[in-house]
C-alpha cells in the first residue's frame, strides 16, 4: 500500500510522521526547505505536560539542557506591584516545557534520521493535488518536478497551507487578535526558573502586561503586549522596553544582559471550516490558529498529530472505515473551537480594562486567574482536551464505574506494570498501534508478577483481552486516581480513557473498545505479518513514492 504523503516539516509535520512510523505506517514528508530549521531563539514552544511527553517519547530523549529547554520551577503573577498568584509545579500540577521551537523541530529530524518507514523530500513545494477512490496524487515543484503516490495525504504546511488552499476550505476567523515584542537574552533575574506574568507594571515603557519565561542556560523570553495596531517597534524602542523592564524587575539596576533574538509575534484566530475532504486532512497551523490570552497553538497541533496517527494507522492496516476518520475533525475541531471561544470571551473583558468594571472588588484576581490558566495549561483556556461527546464514545454500561478521569479525557500517568514483569510509566505504553487494558490491583505492587499472573481475576481478563477486535496490552497497577479496586480501564492508543469498568466484563470490554475504533470491528492481522520483512517492503515503499509515475 502506498505511504501517508505528510506535506510540510514543522513540528506537527515531523511529529505525524514519526508516531505513524511507530504504527508501522510509512510516509513521504514533503518539505519546501533545504531540510534544516533556522535557529531563532526568540521563537519557542510552551509544551504541556501530555505533549512534552508525547515529543520525548517520539524524540526519543528528555528534553533537557542539551535543547535549551527548560521545565519551570513555579509561576508568578503580578499586578503594579503587587504579588497575586504564585504556583509552584509539582506532581499535582507538572511544570510546562518551555524549548525553542528550532530544538524540538532537530530532536524530530534526529529521530527521523533513524527511522527506516520516514523519507523526508527536500525542496519540494506541493503545487497540486488530486484524489481517487484509491488513494492522493500529488506534484511538487523544486530542483525537479515530481509526482508522488500516497493512500492519504496530511496537510502540515502551516496558517497559509497549500494543501488547505487546494481543498477549497475555508479559513474564517479575526486578524491580529493581539501583538507581543519579543525578544530573547540571556541574563540573571530574581526568581530562576520561575515564569513571570507582570500586568500593568509600574514603569514608563511596561505597557499593559510583560511576560518573562526561562529557558535553559539562563536564558529568558520576555514578551510584551503590544496595541493590536498602530505601534511600530523600533530596535531601540525594543531596547528601552529591556532596560526598563530588567530594572523593574531588579529593584531599579539593570543587570548585564546578551541580547540574542528579538521580532514581533502576531496572533490570529482561525479555524477551518473542514478537516477532511476525502483522503486529505488538515492538521496544525494549517487548520487553526490561536494564541491569545497565553493559550499554546503548536500544543494543539501536536495534539492533532496524536489523534491522526492511530486513526490513520488503522485505515492503513485495515481498510478505511469513515466513521473512524471522521472522528477526527470531530474531537480536534470541537476541541479547538472551545478554546477559541473561551479566548474570544475572555479577550474583552481582559483586555478593555476601562470603564466600571474595572472597579469592581476581586475583578483584578479573576482577570489574573483567567490569564493564569492560560498560561500554564488549566481551565478553559488552556486544559488538555476531553472527548466526552466523541463519536467514538461506547454506549453507557450499568458496569461502568466513576474514576478521577472522565472517559474522553487523557488518562493519568501511573506507573503500571508491564506484561514482562517491569515497572514502567503509563505514557510510555502509549502510541504503538495498541489500546490499553489497566487493571487496578492493589498489592500486586509487593510482589513479582509471577505470584499473580495466573491468580484471582487475571486469567479470565487476559482472555478477555485477547478476545478484543483489536491487539490490546493489559498491564496492571496498584493505583489510579479515584478508582477503586479491580475496576478495568480501557485506553485509546492516543491516552484518552474509553471506559472504566468494576471488574471484568469481557461484553461490555468488547463492546467499548469496538466503539472506539469506529463501530465494526478491524480485521486482524495474522500473526507474524507484521515482521521484519513487512517492515522491509514498508520502507521500501516509502522510497517507491518518490519513483515518477505517469499521468
Amino acid at each position: 500500500m502506498d505511504p501517508v504523503i505528510v506535506v510540510g516539516a514543522g513540528p506537527v509535520g515531523l511529529t505525524l510522521a514519526l508516531a505513524l512510523a511507530r504504527h508501522s505506517v510509512p510516509t513521504v514528508v514533503l518539505d519546501e526547505g533545504p531540510g534544516k530549521d533556522e535557529q531563532r531563539p526568540a521563537r519557542t514552544v510552551i509544551l504541556r505536560d501530555d505533549t512534552a511527553a508525547l515529543m520525548e517519547r517520539l524524540a526519543g530523549h528528555s528534553f533537557g539542557d542539551q535543547d535549551s529547554g527548560a521545565r519551570w520551577g513555579g509561576w508568578r503573577s503580578l499586578r503594579r506591584k503587587q504579588l497575586m498568584r504564585e504556583i509552584t509545579f509539582g506532581d499535582e500540577m507538572p511544570a510546562p516545557l518551555h524549548v525553542p521551537q528550532h530544538a524540538l523541530t532537530g530532536s524530530l529530524r534526529a529521530a527521523i534520521a533513524e527511522e527506516r518507514l520516514v523519507k523526508i523530500a527536500v525542496e519540494s513545494k506541493l503545487d497540486s493535488l488530486e484524489q481517487d477512490a484509491g488513494g492522493v496524487t500529488a506534484h511538487t515543484r523544486g530542483p525537479k518536478d515530481t509526482w508522488w503516490r500516497g493512500s492519504y495525504l496530511v496537510g502540515c504546511d502551516g496558517p497559509r497551507s497549500t494543501v488547505r488552499k487546494l481543498l477549497d476550505v475555508r479559513f474564517p476567523g479575526r486578524t491580529a487578535v493581539e501583538r507581543h515584542a519579543v525578544a530573547a537574552l540571556r541574563t540573571e533575574l530574581p526568581g530562576p526558573g520561575q515564569a513571570l506574568l507582570h500586568r500593568n507594571p509600574p514603569w514608563r515603557h511596561g505597557g499593559a502586561e510583560v511576560t518573562g519565561r526561562p529557558l535553559a542556560d539562563g536564558v529568558w523570553r520576555l514578551d510584551w503586549l503590544l496595541p493590536p495596531r498602530g505601534e511600530f517597534v523600533t530596535p531601540d524602542a525594543l531596547v528601552v522596553r529591556i532596560r526598563e523592564t530588567l530594572a523593574g524587575w531588579c529593584d531599579g539596576s539593570t543587570p548585564p544582559y546578551e541580547l540574542l533574538d528579538t521580532g514581533v509575534h502576531t496572533v490570529h484566530h482561525r479555524l477551518a471550516r473542514r478537516w477532511r475532504v476525502g483522503r486529505a486532512f488538515l492538521a496544525g497551523d494549517a487548520a487553526h490558529l490561536l494564541g491569545a490570552l497565553g493559550t499554546q497553538g503548536l500544543d494543539e497541533g501536536l495534539r492533532d498529530a496524536d489523534n491522526l496517527a492511530w486513526k490513520l494507522a488503522l485505515a492503513w492496516h485495515h481498510g478505511a472505515r469513515d466513521a473512524l476518520l471522521d472522528s477526527y475533525q470531530t474531537e480536534r475541531r470541537a476541541s479547538v473551537a472551545a478554546r477559541l471561544r473561551a479566548a474570544d470571551q475572555s479577550l474583552p473583558i481582559l483586555r478593555g480594562g476601562k470603564g466600571l468594571r474595572s472597579y469592581v472588588p476581586g475583578s483584578a484576581r479573576g482577570h489574573d486567574a483567567l490569564l493564569t490558566d492560560g498560561h500554564v495549561g488549566r481551565g478553559p483556556l488552556g486544559a488538555p482536551a476531553s472527548y466526552a461527546e466523541s463519536p467514538l464514545a461506547p454506549p453507557l454500561s450499568e458496569s461502568e464505574v466513576p474514576v478521577a478521569t472522565e472517559p474522553g479525557a487523557p488518562v493519568t500517568d501511573v506507573r503500571v506494570t508491564a506484561p514482562d514483569g517491569s515497572f514502567v510509566q503509563l505514557r510510555d505504553r502509549l502510541g504503538l498501534g495498541r489500546l490499553l487494558v489497566v487493571l487496578v490491583a492493589p498489592g500486586t505492587v509487593v510482589w513479582e508478577r509471577r505470584h499473580w499472573v495466573s491468580a484471582g481475576i487475571m486469567p479470565r481478563l487476559a482472555a478477555a483481552v485477547t478476545a478484543l477486535p483489536h491487539p490490546a496490552e493489559l498491564l496492571v497497577a496498584e493505583s489510579y486516581p479515584g478508582a477503586p479496586a479491580h475496576s478495568v480501564l480501557l485506553i485509546r492508543p492516543d491516552g484518552h480513557l474509553v471506559t472504566a469498568l468494576g471488574g471484568v466484563r469481557p461484553a461490555e470490554l468488547y463492546t467499548a473498545a469496538e466503539a472506539a475504533l469506529g463501530g465494526a470491528a478491524p480485521k486482524r492481522r495474522a500473526q507474524g505479518e507484521a515482521d521484519e520483512a513487512d517492515t522491509q517492503e514498508k520502507a521500501e515503499s516509502t522510497a517507491a513514492a518518490s519513483r515518477p509515475t505517469t499521468q
